[in-house]
Protein backbone atom coordinates (compact mmCIF):
# COMPACT_ATOMS: atom_id res chain seq x y z
CA UNK A 1 0.00 0.00 0.00
CA UNK A 2 1.33 3.49 -1.06
CA UNK A 3 2.01 5.52 1.56
CA UNK A 4 0.03 8.96 1.18
CA UNK A 5 2.45 12.20 0.73
CA UNK A 6 2.94 15.16 2.53
CA UNK A 7 0.58 18.31 1.57
CA UNK A 8 1.56 20.22 4.27
CA UNK A 9 5.68 19.84 5.28
CA UNK A 10 6.94 22.38 8.45
CA UNK A 11 10.52 22.41 9.19
CA UNK A 12 12.62 24.04 11.91
CA UNK A 13 10.12 27.43 12.07
CA UNK A 14 11.46 30.28 14.09
CA UNK A 15 10.32 33.10 14.56
CA UNK A 16 10.74 36.27 17.49
CA UNK A 17 9.30 39.00 18.55
CA UNK A 18 12.76 41.15 19.85
CA UNK A 19 14.04 38.27 22.81
CA UNK A 20 10.66 36.55 22.66
CA UNK A 21 10.92 33.10 20.68
CA UNK A 22 6.90 32.70 19.75
CA UNK A 23 8.51 30.03 17.35
CA UNK A 24 11.31 28.14 18.16
CA UNK A 25 11.96 25.23 15.38
CA UNK A 26 8.58 24.29 15.26
CA UNK A 27 8.40 20.92 12.94
CA UNK A 28 5.12 19.03 11.99
CA UNK A 29 3.92 17.79 8.86
CA UNK A 30 -0.09 17.25 7.18
CA UNK A 31 -0.56 14.00 4.64
CA UNK A 32 -3.43 15.12 1.53
CA UNK A 33 -6.37 14.63 2.79
CA UNK A 34 -5.92 14.49 6.86
CA UNK A 35 -7.10 16.79 9.10
CA UNK A 36 -4.13 18.12 11.75
CA UNK A 37 -5.19 20.04 14.66
CA UNK A 38 -2.83 22.20 16.72
CA UNK A 39 -3.53 22.27 20.56
CA UNK A 40 -1.45 23.69 23.28
CA UNK A 41 -1.91 26.50 25.49
CA UNK A 42 -2.41 30.50 25.08
CA UNK A 43 0.72 31.95 23.86
CA UNK A 44 2.00 28.80 22.37
CA UNK A 45 2.08 29.83 19.02
CA UNK A 46 -0.33 27.84 16.97
CA UNK A 47 -2.12 31.09 15.15
CA UNK A 48 1.05 32.07 14.69
CA UNK A 49 2.22 29.01 12.64
CA UNK A 50 -0.72 29.84 10.15
CA UNK A 51 -0.12 33.47 9.79
CA UNK A 52 3.90 32.32 8.73
CA UNK A 53 2.65 29.51 6.73
CA UNK A 54 -0.14 31.87 5.03
CA UNK A 55 2.93 34.23 4.27
CA UNK A 56 1.15 37.18 6.75
CA UNK A 57 3.98 37.31 9.05
CA UNK A 58 7.91 36.71 7.71
CA UNK A 59 9.62 33.57 9.03
CA UNK A 60 13.27 34.10 10.81
CA UNK A 61 13.97 30.86 9.48
CA UNK A 62 12.68 27.17 8.65
CA UNK A 63 11.16 25.43 5.35
CA UNK A 64 7.66 25.48 4.76
CA UNK A 65 6.61 23.21 1.89
CA UNK A 66 3.14 22.67 0.37
CA UNK A 67 3.04 19.98 -1.83
CA UNK A 68 6.67 19.86 -2.17
CA UNK A 69 7.14 23.21 -3.50
CA UNK A 70 8.76 25.84 -1.14
CA UNK A 71 6.23 28.65 0.01
CA UNK A 72 6.71 31.92 -1.98
CA UNK A 73 7.32 35.16 -0.15
CA UNK A 74 5.03 37.80 0.24
CA UNK A 75 4.83 40.02 -2.66
CA UNK A 76 5.86 37.68 -5.01
CA UNK A 77 4.55 37.63 -8.90
CA UNK A 78 3.97 33.31 -7.71
CA UNK A 79 2.45 34.68 -3.70
CA UNK A 80 -1.45 35.84 -5.22
CA UNK A 81 -1.57 32.16 -6.74
CA UNK A 82 -0.33 30.36 -3.82
CA UNK A 83 -2.93 31.75 -1.23
CA UNK A 84 -5.66 31.03 -3.64
CA UNK A 85 -5.16 27.52 -2.50
CA UNK A 86 -6.44 28.17 1.12
CA UNK A 87 -9.76 28.50 2.83
CA UNK A 88 -9.49 30.54 6.18
CA UNK A 89 -11.81 30.56 9.15
CA UNK A 90 -10.40 33.31 11.44
CA UNK A 91 -10.92 33.64 15.27
CA UNK A 92 -14.30 35.00 15.93
CA UNK A 93 -15.25 34.08 12.20
CA UNK A 94 -13.93 37.65 10.79
CA UNK A 95 -17.04 38.61 9.58
CA UNK A 96 -17.23 42.18 7.70
CA UNK A 97 -20.10 43.74 10.02
CA UNK A 98 -21.11 46.12 6.49
CA UNK A 99 -21.73 43.19 4.21
CA UNK A 100 -24.56 40.69 3.57
CA UNK A 101 -24.14 36.99 4.57
CA UNK A 102 -23.80 36.15 0.97
CA UNK A 103 -20.85 38.94 0.13
CA UNK A 104 -19.04 37.72 3.19
CA UNK A 105 -19.01 34.52 1.29
CA UNK A 106 -17.88 35.73 -1.88
CA UNK A 107 -15.92 37.82 -0.38
CA UNK A 108 -12.51 37.12 -2.08
CA UNK A 109 -14.36 35.38 -5.44
CA UNK A 110 -15.95 38.91 -5.53
CA UNK A 111 -12.24 39.94 -6.26
CA UNK A 112 -11.64 38.13 -9.49
CA UNK A 113 -11.98 39.49 -12.35
CA UNK A 114 -15.05 39.42 -14.71
CA UNK A 115 -16.98 37.66 -11.18
CA UNK A 116 -20.54 37.95 -11.60
CA UNK A 117 -22.17 39.08 -8.74
CA UNK A 118 -25.58 36.74 -9.20
CA UNK A 119 -23.08 33.45 -9.85
CA UNK A 120 -21.61 34.56 -6.12
CA UNK A 121 -24.99 34.46 -5.01
CA UNK A 122 -25.82 31.32 -5.81
CA UNK A 123 -22.72 29.82 -4.36
CA UNK A 124 -22.84 31.47 -1.37
CA UNK A 125 -26.32 29.97 -0.67
CA UNK A 126 -24.94 26.43 -1.91
CA UNK A 127 -21.99 26.79 0.77
CA UNK A 128 -24.82 27.74 3.54
CA UNK A 129 -26.63 24.54 2.40
CA UNK A 130 -23.21 22.71 2.87
CA UNK A 131 -23.02 24.02 6.93
CA UNK A 132 -26.64 23.07 7.57
CA UNK A 133 -27.94 27.02 7.19
CA UNK A 134 -30.88 27.90 4.94
CA UNK A 135 -30.04 29.89 2.08
CA UNK A 136 -32.85 32.25 3.74
CA UNK A 137 -30.18 34.36 5.34
CA UNK A 138 -28.02 35.27 2.34
CA UNK A 139 -29.06 38.97 2.55
CA UNK A 140 -28.85 39.21 6.30
CA UNK A 141 -26.20 41.05 7.91
CA UNK A 142 -23.79 39.46 10.56
CA UNK A 143 -25.32 40.71 13.43
CA UNK A 144 -28.49 39.47 12.80
CA UNK A 145 -27.35 36.15 13.28
CA UNK A 146 -26.46 34.24 16.42
CA UNK A 147 -22.56 33.36 17.28
CA UNK A 148 -22.81 29.71 16.06
CA UNK A 149 -24.54 30.70 12.72
CA UNK A 150 -21.82 33.48 12.69
CA UNK A 151 -18.99 30.25 13.16
CA UNK A 152 -21.09 28.28 10.56
CA UNK A 153 -21.01 31.39 7.87
CA UNK A 154 -17.49 31.59 8.77
CA UNK A 155 -16.95 28.15 7.18
CA UNK A 156 -18.87 28.43 4.43
CA UNK A 157 -16.46 31.44 3.54
CA UNK A 158 -13.35 29.28 3.73
CA UNK A 159 -15.36 26.73 1.74
CA UNK A 160 -16.14 28.97 -1.15
CA UNK A 161 -13.56 28.43 -3.97
CA UNK A 162 -13.39 24.21 -2.91
CA UNK A 163 -9.63 25.03 -1.58
CA UNK A 164 -7.50 22.30 -1.61
CA UNK A 165 -6.26 23.58 1.82
CA UNK A 166 -8.40 24.45 4.92
CA UNK A 167 -7.29 26.75 7.79
CA UNK A 168 -9.66 26.89 10.90
CA UNK A 169 -8.57 28.80 13.90
CA UNK A 170 -10.53 28.46 16.98
CA UNK A 171 -13.67 27.00 14.90
CA UNK A 172 -16.03 26.57 18.22
CA UNK A 173 -14.63 29.08 20.28
CA UNK A 174 -17.08 30.52 22.41
CA UNK A 175 -19.89 28.13 21.60
CA UNK A 176 -22.03 25.86 24.29
CA UNK A 177 -20.80 21.75 23.60
CA UNK A 178 -24.08 21.31 21.27
CA UNK A 179 -23.47 24.25 18.59
CA UNK A 180 -19.75 22.79 18.90
CA UNK A 181 -20.42 19.39 17.95
CA UNK A 182 -22.50 20.42 14.96
CA UNK A 183 -19.59 22.51 14.20
CA UNK A 184 -16.98 19.69 14.64
CA UNK A 185 -19.54 17.01 12.67
CA UNK A 186 -19.79 20.30 9.57
CA UNK A 187 -15.88 20.37 9.57
CA UNK A 188 -15.44 16.72 9.35
CA UNK A 189 -18.36 16.12 6.45
CA UNK A 190 -17.20 18.73 4.35
CA UNK A 191 -13.23 18.29 4.11
CA UNK A 192 -13.81 14.67 3.24
CA UNK A 193 -16.11 15.71 0.76
CA UNK A 194 -14.11 18.11 -0.92
CA UNK A 195 -11.18 16.24 -0.06
CA UNK A 196 -9.04 18.73 1.57
CA UNK A 197 -6.37 19.13 4.02
CA UNK A 198 -7.04 20.92 7.12
CA UNK A 199 -4.90 22.27 9.98
CA UNK A 200 -7.33 23.36 12.73
CA UNK A 201 -6.29 25.05 16.02
CA UNK A 202 -7.93 24.61 18.98
CA UNK A 203 -7.94 24.69 22.82
CA UNK A 204 -10.76 22.87 22.70
CA UNK A 205 -10.27 19.12 23.76
CA UNK A 206 -13.93 17.55 22.47
CA UNK A 207 -12.65 19.25 18.91
CA UNK A 208 -9.69 18.16 19.07
CA UNK A 209 -10.94 14.34 19.55
CA UNK A 210 -13.51 14.63 16.93
CA UNK A 211 -12.25 16.20 14.15
CA UNK A 212 -8.33 14.74 14.23
CA UNK A 213 -6.54 12.58 11.71
CA UNK A 214 -3.19 13.01 14.26
CA UNK A 215 -2.46 15.89 16.55
CA UNK A 216 0.73 18.03 17.01
CA UNK A 217 1.10 20.05 20.66
CA UNK A 218 3.16 23.06 21.18
CA UNK A 219 4.40 24.80 23.97
CA UNK A 220 6.35 27.93 24.86
CA UNK A 221 6.84 28.46 20.72
CA UNK A 222 7.86 24.25 20.51
CA UNK A 223 6.55 21.10 19.13
CA UNK A 224 6.25 18.80 22.32
CA UNK A 225 3.87 15.91 20.92
CA UNK A 226 3.02 14.83 17.39
CA UNK A 227 1.59 11.66 16.57
CA UNK A 228 -1.98 9.95 15.32
CA UNK A 229 -5.07 11.74 16.94
CA UNK A 230 -5.97 8.05 18.16
CA UNK A 231 -2.92 7.82 20.44
CA UNK A 232 -3.24 10.91 22.46
CA UNK A 233 -4.84 9.04 25.30
CA UNK A 234 -2.03 6.39 25.86
CA UNK A 235 1.08 8.53 25.81
CA UNK A 236 3.19 9.32 28.76
CA UNK A 237 4.14 12.69 27.41
CA UNK A 238 3.99 14.79 30.84
CA UNK A 239 3.00 18.28 28.50
CA UNK A 240 0.24 16.03 26.72
CA UNK A 241 -1.14 14.74 29.77
CA UNK A 242 -0.99 18.02 31.74
CA UNK A 243 -3.09 19.58 29.04
CA UNK A 244 -5.25 17.35 28.15
CA UNK A 245 -6.41 15.74 31.53
CA UNK A 246 -6.99 20.07 32.23
CA UNK A 247 -4.44 19.09 35.61
CA UNK A 248 -3.55 22.00 37.66
CA UNK A 249 0.22 20.55 38.28
CA UNK A 250 3.13 19.75 35.13
CA UNK A 251 5.69 21.17 33.31
CA UNK A 252 3.23 23.64 31.75
CA UNK A 253 3.10 27.02 34.05
CA UNK A 254 0.73 29.60 33.05
CA UNK A 255 1.41 33.13 33.55
CA UNK A 256 -0.83 36.16 33.35
CA UNK A 257 1.44 37.81 31.40
CA UNK A 258 1.34 35.07 28.64
CA UNK A 259 1.29 36.38 24.74
CA UNK A 260 -1.22 35.02 22.51
CA UNK A 261 0.10 33.50 19.13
Amino acid sequence: MTETADKIEIRDLHKSFGRLKALDGVSFSVKEGEILTLIGPSGSGKTLALKCILGLLPMDGGQIRINGQQAPKSGTSEYDDYLKQFGILFQRSGLFDGLPVWENIGFRLLQEKGAERGAVRDLAAEKLNAVGLSSDIVDHFPAELSGGMQKRVGIARALAGNPDILFLDEPTAGLDPIMSNVINDLIVRNVRELGSTAIVVTSNLATAANVSDSITMLHQGQDVWSNRADLITETDNPYVQQFWNKKREGPIQMSVSSLAY
